[in-house]
């Protein structure tokens, strides 16, 4: 959560700044499906690598709140209180700071327990509707600490807001558990007009007779008929006349009922079809349709390409690929990879200069292992 609320802040134009341990971050070494996850969510950031644990520290930190807008914190719970950094004790060195503080829970019984991204999917009954009947599964990305992140930054932003006209800085909370349980509110909603426990969504329980994933020749491609006039115009370009002027199937509840007089029509149509076909139809019938994409077909979308919002990114020393940036358009100033996601304490001499401290004094925390700087920086 810390990292995309960081991100996303950073994108919009914000001064960023990652601190970090002196020996970087653990997300800095993440293997598996972690690999790429410190520079995805890092870019537009500098690095302070530092030791919070250590006096010299923790009083560096202090003389950057003091000049700060907003801290964002994303330990476990009371880590910044133990540290000496909690709301109370930052509140008094800066009482216009907003501190944004990211969690597992909002306060109540479970504030104090740890939590992951996949233990509110199981808690918060995400994995129960994405997965198979009795077989719960995670979505297939961090969802609930990116949307944890993201609604860090509109609580940030409220909270400033409200500073202008109070002069004063607050505390707000996001957290990961009531992410999940606000994204599945429809769910929650759906069981009690029904007055039954709602199935997975991968039961299928039919709203659309076309609403699916079909077999082309070439790979797989997703149709959505959601209204009268889709079915119209899907009949129309698709060679289905003769479905088309069938009163029996002129509403979404009949055709729904005729689901199985539909579906193997359609489905045997499309198989004969590469997806390129399907895709062409369906978009001159104006229907919704979609590919089934892998992750790296993205990198070669035209669209993603030509709306901007991709960054060339230095994933390593050697790998750059262009990621997707926060996914906003604005007419004057558009978003801008300004800076690459930062090595271990890449930036961080040119924050310690704005507070004062000299040449020696980063020299003297950087000898006792306080403080991380490239050498590069530290020359200069």
């Amino acid at each position: 959560m810390g990292p995309s609320c960081g991100v996303v802040l950073a994108d919009l134009g914000a001064e960023v700044i990652r601190v970090e341990p002196p020996q970087g971050d653990r997300t800095r070494r993440l293997g598996g499906f972690g690999t790429g996850f410190f520079a995805t969510y890092n870019r537009n950031k500098a690095s302070l690598a530092l030791d919070l644990k250590d006096p010299r520290g923790k009083a560096v930190l202090e003389k950057l709140v003091a000049t700060a807008d907003v801290l964002v914190e994303n330990f476990a719970p009371d880590t910044m209180e133990r540290l000496g950094l909690g709301w109370e004790q930052l509140r008094a060195i800066n009482p216009r700071l907003v501190y944004c503080a990211l969690k597992g829970y909002l306060p109540g019984p479970y504030e104090k327990l740890p939590a992951l991204d996949e233990v509110v999917q199981m808690q918060g009954g995400l994995a129960y509707m994405t997965g198979l009947p009795g077989r719960p599964m995670r979505a297939g990305t961090s969802v609930v600490d990116i949307m944890g992140g993201v609604f860090g930054v509109v609580g940030i932003l409220a909270a400033l807001r409200q500073r202008e006209q109070t002069g004063e800085g607050q505390k707000v909370q996001a957290s990961l558990f009531e992410s999940v349980a606000f994204m599945v509110g429809q769910h929650m909603a759906a069981g009690a007009i029904a007055g039954e426990r709602v199935p997975p969504m991968t039961a299928r329980r039919i709203t659309w007779a076309i609403y699916d994933v079909f077999q082309a020749q070439d790979g797989q491609v997703f149709v959505g008929v959601t209204s009268d006039q889709h079915w119209q115009r899907l009949c129309q370009h698709f060679g289905l006349e003769e479905l088309g002027a069938d009163l029996s199937l002129d509403s979404n509840g009949q055709r729904v009922a005729g689901r199985e007089r539909i579906m193997p029509v359609l489905e045997k149509l499309i198989a004969g079809w590469p997806v390129g076909e399907v895709l062409r139809r369906c978009r001159a019938a104006f229907i919704p349709c979609a590919p089934v994409a892998h992750p790296e077909d993205l990198f070669a979308d035209p669209h993603l390409l030509a709306s901007g919002t991709m960054g060339e990114t230095a994933l390593t020393d050697t790998v750059r690929a262009p990621l997707p940036m926060t996914p906003l358009h604005f007419e004057n100033t558009p978003l801008t990879l300004r800076r690459q996601p930062p090595h271990v304490g890449e930036g961080g001499a040119e924050v310690l200069a704005s507070l004062g401290l000299s040449p020696e004094e980063q020299a003297a925390l950087r000898r006792d292992g306080i403080l991380t700087l490239p050498d590069a920086e530290t020359e200069a």
